[in-house]
């Protein structure tokens, strides 16, 4: 029996009405549609409105998160591969497309794809055929598009981080969902819709509601995570509640909230935050701090052991495909070799 979806559509707000209102009359057209929306407003359950309301709503319904799997990945998961075609690929294996074949496709986080797994994308929307990695035959396929993401991809574009082509192809039709701070009086109708339904798992005699002070807090905070993080801080306050027979007044936001947090969790959020992004935008080849460079005792080996690693990571990310990672690292193919014959990496 199919897992009954917990998280319906359910709102009043204008905003919100008018943007189901979009995705319903889009279902019935054969065209892609780009879903936009702040992480919780409820993308993938517009992508499976559009599928469940289109001519293909007996057909598959696949999805993927685009930024669950790495580059390297991400093609061969979309595409499909043959066996052989790179290290560790044993067997012939259908993609998502394949999969997805007389039905709907949804690409969540669209905007995080590579510039190959754009380009050949491209080609899968533009002539309806996609072609396994490790082979020369295209596969016709027949596919509905549906993608998503929280990103502003004209603003991609201007930076070149996101083709201009790929994007005038799927933005037949653009839903964007209002974020929950912009549906008014939304929040207390899912705040008890949600109330209830945890409520009757909790196997209350009945759904006493919140208090006023409690309807109060609701309706103030910002809701950064929207939807999403309603529902948890509303099944979180019913689970907590000692009495079902008295309104619920108790809400807790932030649940790793306690006065016996480790200090290791001390720092403010903010820099913990601040110190993540650093270490996430410093280049890979930044120049090393003048301790670390007064520590290299052997400077040929530090250089040997920097280029193997250079190497290393260009033939992983050319799934070992040594004229494409001669062609990425600006070499010949027999500069290559003798690298590769250098440090005992050739296979």
């Amino acid at each position: 029996m199919a897992k009954e979806r917990t998280n319906q559509f359910v709102g009043e707000s204008g905003a919100f009405l008018d943007s189901v209102e979009r995705a319903s009359r889009a279902a019935a057209l054969n065209r892609p549609v780009l879903v936009i929306g702040e992480r919780g407003t409820g993308k993938e359950l517009v992508a499976e409105r559009l599928h469940r309301l289109s001519p293909r709503w007996d057909g598959p319904f696949v999805t993927m998160n685009c930024a669950a799997l790495t580059e390297t990945l991400i093609e061969a998961e979309l595409f499909g591969h043959e066996a052989g075609a790179f290290t560790g690929a044993t067997k012939t294996r259908e993609g998502r497309f394949e999969e997805a074949d007389g039905g709907t496709l949804f690409l969540d986080e669209l905007a995080t794809l590579s510039a190959a797994a754009q380009e050949r994308l491209l080609r899968a929307v533009e002539y309806g055929e996609v072609t396994r990695i490790g082979s020369n035959r295209p596969i016709r396929v027949d596919v509905r598009i549906v993608a998503a993401t929280n990103e502003h991809l004209p603003a991609l574009v201007d930076r070149g981080r996101f083709r201009a082509d790929l994007l005038d192809r799927l933005a037949f039709e653009v839903v964007t969902l209002p974020p929950l701070r912009a549906r008014d009086g939304d929040i207390e109708v899912l705040a008890d819709h949600f109330g209830r339904r945890m409520a009757s798992e909790m196997e209350w005699p009945s759904w006493p509601g919140f208090s006023a002070q409690a309807r109060s807090q609701l309706k103030s905070y910002d809701w950064p995570g929207n939807v999403r993080e309603l529902r948890n801080v509303i099944e979180r306050a019913v689970y907590r509640w000692e009495d079902p027979d008295t309104p619920v007044d108790a809400i807790e936001f932030d649940p790793f909230a306690s006065p016996w947090r480790p200090r290791s969790f001390a720092r403010s959020i903010d820099n913990k935050d601040e110190d993540k992004a650093k270490a996430i935008s410093a280049p890979a080849n930044s120049r090393p701090a003048a301790e670390d460079v007064l520590e290299v005792g052997d400077l040929r080996n530090a250089v040997l052991a920097h280029e193997r690693k250079l190497l290393e990571a260009a033939l992983a990310q050319n799934r070992h495909n040594q004229r494409a990672t001669a062609k990425a690292l600006n070499l010949s193919y027999d500069q290559l070799r003798h690298c590769l014959k250098r440090h005992a990496l050739l296979s």
